[in-house]
């Protein structure tokens, strides 16, 4: 049996990759040891630039109706006291959503699981695990077992792609080690249903007590999501009773009232595979990275993975690009990982503060510095989180609403899945002597010139004023809506 790719891994990442790749027509399979999706809520958020990429596989509004955005997060110290907020609802990176949304895990990948079906040429096989694989130079050979019958097959793709999770069988597999730090200091995580009259907290909040660090949140359905730092001398295995966690969760809400799904005990990492790919075998998300949660990025950095390896991945396929053009996966995404696990080491030191002098003086700086307009802004308007960018500082291109034949929509609704070529200065000739992959060709106005009904209409003057602090009149937008550069244009044409 012979697929183009195999997805090792459904859970989101997974998911959400074998569906990038059934819209650009790959023939994948995805494998999975479970035969149901995840009923636990473990991942918990996600941000703007993820629901663009969902939006890429053709997923926003499965995924979005199902998602809560928050207005905004709050950071309290040990009495509650505010000292900094972030004002989420004010918060606008240009992606086309709201910079911070909330799910329900077992929802979201349901939706993903369901949009497979409507690709022919994707197959989901659960209850099966990847054993081991082989390469050669035109393909792996991949053996898997279903764990119902026991019973070993083999199956032949051109590449295999690791999405199956921190324990990685297909790292291991690969022979590819992980560096970096596991942090000694526990954390119990609930999650449970609670009706807004039992909610005592109703805001998003980092509790940076320093006798007892936590967040809390209400999140999507009803549900509310409570993570506690323990104590040296508490046994994770009492902090997970009914009682205790009664007590941890009473200041916030009404136990009572509190319907627990969730309680475990875990601790975070900072590690990162020594290499991504091993020739044919690529590894995504938490296989690849993993990160201390703070800034909330992990599966996002996952879904990043996707986005970008797997149009780098069709184009191999259809011999439009050399497999040169595959090893920029590793070298454009891993210096933005890094930068997200460094941003998030940051500002767990600030939330973690575990003195109670330390404490005080965090907070007593945090309140001054805000006074300064410029430090205010940055922190209400997170703006220390690092932007979707290349190691180039090429940026993602904005995502504002546009008009096309008198119809307003997003603007990645209008370019597909594809290359795009827009801008003012698209014409007749700009197609003509296109050489590179296939593409759409959009020439943009500003709202109110003449147009015709093929033109991009730029209603709210976003691409208007890129296009003139940029100086340029056209621009060649990857799949991954990343503005193209030299490199890219003579690998991928």
């Amino acid at each position: 049996m012979e697929f183009d790719v195999v997805v090792v891994g459904c859970g989101p990442v997974g998911a959400l990759t074998a569906n990038l790749l059934g819209t650009r027509g790959v023939r994948t399979l995805v494998v999975e040891r479970d035969t149901a999706p995840h009923r636990q809520p473990r991942a918990f958020s996600c941000d703007d630039e993820a629901l663009r990429i969902y939006q890429q596989a053709g997923l926003l509004d499965e995924v979005a109706k199902d998602m809560y955005a928050p207005r905004r997060a709050e950071y309290v110290n040990a009495k509650g006291r505010v000292f900094a907020t972030v004002a989420l609802d004010e918060v606008d990176f240009g992606l086309g959503s709201a910079a911070l949304h909330f799910f329900d895990q077992p929802r979201l990948e349901a939706a993903l699981r369901a949009g497979l079906d409507r690709f022919p040429h994707v197959t989901l096989r659960t209850g099966v695990e990847l054993m081991r694989l082989t390469q050669d130079d035109r393909a792996v050979t991949v053996v898997l077992r279903d764990l119902d019958t026991g019973t070993e097959t083999e199956v032949r793709a051109r590449y295999v792609l690791g999405c199956d999770g921190a324990r990685s069988t297909t790292r291991v597999a690969a022979g590819i080690t992980l560096t970096g730090t596991s942090y000694a200091e526990p954390w119990l995580a609930v999650s449970g249903e609670v009706g807004p009259d039992a909610v005592r907290v109703p805001h998003t909040t980092f509790v940076c007590d320093w006798r007892r660090p936590a967040f809390v949140s209400p999140g999507a359905f009803d549900t509310y999501r409570l993570e506690f730092m323990l104590r040296p001398d508490e046994d994770p295995a009492q902090v997970t009773s009914p009682a205790a966690v009664a007590r941890l969760v009473a200041p916030y809400v009404d136990p009572d009232r509190f319907t627990v799904t969730r309680a475990v005990v875990y601790t975070f990492h900072h590690l990162v595979a020594e290499r991504w790919r091993d020739r044919r075998v690529f590894l995504l998300g938490d296989a690849a990275h993993q990160m201390p949660p703070f800034l909330g990025q992990g599966l996002c950095s996952g879904l990043r993975d996707a986005a970008n390896l797997t149009w780098k991945l069709a184009l191999a396929l259809r011999s439009q690009a050399p497999d040169t053009l595959l090893d920029t996966y590793e070298a454009e995404r891993r210096p933005h990982t890094e930068a997200m696990a460094r941003t998030s080491v940051r500002l767990g030191r600030v939330f973690l503060v575990r003195n109670r002098v330390a404490a005080f003086v965090r907070d007593v700086v945090l309140r001054a510095v805000q006074t300064v307009p410029r430090v205010r802004r940055l922190v209400r308007h997170f703006e220390f989180k690092p932007l979707p960018a290349l190691p180039d500082g090429r940026v993602m291109f904005p995502q504002p609403e546009v008009v096309v034949g008198g119809v307003r929509r997003l603007l990645d609704d209008v370019l597909g899945p594809d290359f795009a070529v827009i801008g003012p200065g698209v014409d007749a000739g700009t197609a003509r002597d296109w050489s590179g992959p296939r593409a759409r060709f959009l020439r943009m106005v500003a709202d109110g010139e003449p147009h015709t009904e093929n033109d991009l209409v730029d209603v709210t003057g976003t691409l208007t004023a890129w296009f003139a602090r940029h100086r340029t009149d056209v621009v060649v937008l990857r799949p991954d809506r990343f503005p193209r550069s030299d490199r890219d244009f003579a690998t991928a044409g």
